[in-house]
């Protein structure tokens, strides 16, 4: 495969440089505004020059580009430290699915609120009780005319506390196989009866939490899917979500690791000249270019209208350990100085304590396995106990 540009990309390349060259935002524009406040204005100033969510078509937001120049500008984004986290799940994620199984009206009222920036969107998936079992989920809504009403309790929602809508799946009908009673919908987060609780993580921030709902009433044109096919819908947010979260959420690159190890001094030589240093950094490298190649995979997919695969779970698996084994290996050279949050390095610091939670977050090492082992490999299922019983009579402890 040849990956030089062609004169076309090439001039394509050369366009965007020039308008990130011009638009990324300064220092002084960016002084007094919190995270949230940050990613809005650069979210929106793409918006408005129509550089946001470029491969979207032009009624929703985008420019209908091309996948390879959606490489392209991620490329060469990728190249400044910019505010984008907050959106990760929204167009990540959100879009993707509603793009797949929203109604026009739906498209057209939320796609562009969520190009622009203005609405953050996050995921109502994981429940206590669950674990990694997304079918096993309990949180039930019951319908009655036009309107769901929706109990129950969802766990790990990242941003919460500062999103606008959530997608959520739910359990509609009991008395069918836990994968056939399930309903997909979306529900704004300022609705009455929905209670939002941060939970404290190690590092000290309170980027996760629980949301709680009681008599939370969805309306029906709020689901996305048929009645009962919440599973499907769900596969399709999930098959994004490994694209989205893919090299596992981010926090250190491997520039950082190795720009660390050509700059710090150990017995008066750069740590690089050591030969252990320069063979992780090797295995790191090569890691993080297979991954890059293979998020060039489900690109591909998405240019052709497809989702992407269970093979994508590959990113995942590989890019959240190769983080927390990159932000240990960086401490263990910074030595003492590493454990300092207030130094220059903090973020090896943060991103050691963090790492962990991306291992599990968007499903655990293990889900990983069993997806790639399953469904790529063709390996034998593991033994279900539970399939093809109605939920309702599933056996649970007591």
């Amino acid at each position: 495969m040849d990956f030089n540009d062609t004169p076309a990309e090439a001039s394509f390349r050369k366009e965007v440089r020039d308008w990130l060259r011009q638009n990324v935002p300064t220092e002084n524009e960016l002084t007094g505004l919190n995270e949230i406040q940050q990613c809005k204005l650069w979210q929106r100033r793409k918006f408005d020059a129509g550089w946001a969510c470029i491969r979207w078509p032009e009624q929703y937001g985008g420019r209908s580009a091309s996948a390879i120049e959606q490489v392209i500008w991620q490329q060469e984004e990728s190249k400044y430290d910019l505010p984008i986290g907050i959106f990760d799940i929204g167009i990540g994620m959100a879009a993707p699915t509603l793009m797949h199984w929203g109604t026009d009206q739906q498209k057209q009222q939320y796609l562009p609120q969520l190009a622009s920036g203005e609405h953050i969107w996050c995921q109502l998936f994981s429940e206590p009780i669950a674990g990694s079992d997304l079918a096993g989920i309990r949180s039930r809504a019951i319908q009655k005319g036009d309107t769901w009403t929706l109990n129950g309790q969802k766990i790990w929602t990242s941003g919460a506390h500062y999103s606008d809508f959530g997608i959520i799946v739910v359990r509609t009908d009991p008395s069918v196989p836990k994968h056939e009673g399930l309903t997909y919908f979306f529900v704004d987060m300022k609705s009455p009866g929905i209670d939002v609780k941060p939970i404290k993580q190690i590092s000290g921030s309170s980027n996760f939490n629980e949301v709680f709902f009681q008599n939370v009433k969805i309306p029906d044109a709020n689901r996305l899917g048929p009645v009962g096919q919440g599973w499907q819908v769900s596969i399709t947010t999930l098959m994004n979500e490994r694209a989205a979260l893919g090299t596992g959420g981010g926090g250190v690159a491997f520039k950082n690791v190795y720009e660390l190890a050509s700059q710090l001094m150990i017995e008066d030589r750069p740590a690089i000249d050591d030969s252990q240093v320069r063979s992780a950094l090797a295995n790191w490298y090569c890691q993080e270019s297979g991954l890059r190649y293979t998020g060039y995979r489900a690109l591909t997919a998405l240019s052709r209208g497809e989702t992407p695969g269970p093979e994508h779970s590959i990113s995942k698996l590989v890019g959240a350990s190769k983080i927390q084994d990159m932000a240990s290996f960086a401490l263990d050279l910074l030595e003492m100085a590493g454990s300092l949050s207030t130094s220059e390095q903090a973020r090896y610091f943060d991103t050691f304590l963090n790492s962990p939670g991306y291992r599990v977050a968007g499903g655990t090492d293990e889900i990983m396995l069993n997806i790639l082992a399953e469904r790529v490999l063709g390996l034998p299922q593991e033994v279900r106990v539970d399939k093809g019983i109605p939920f309702n009579e599933v056996p649970t402890g007591t």
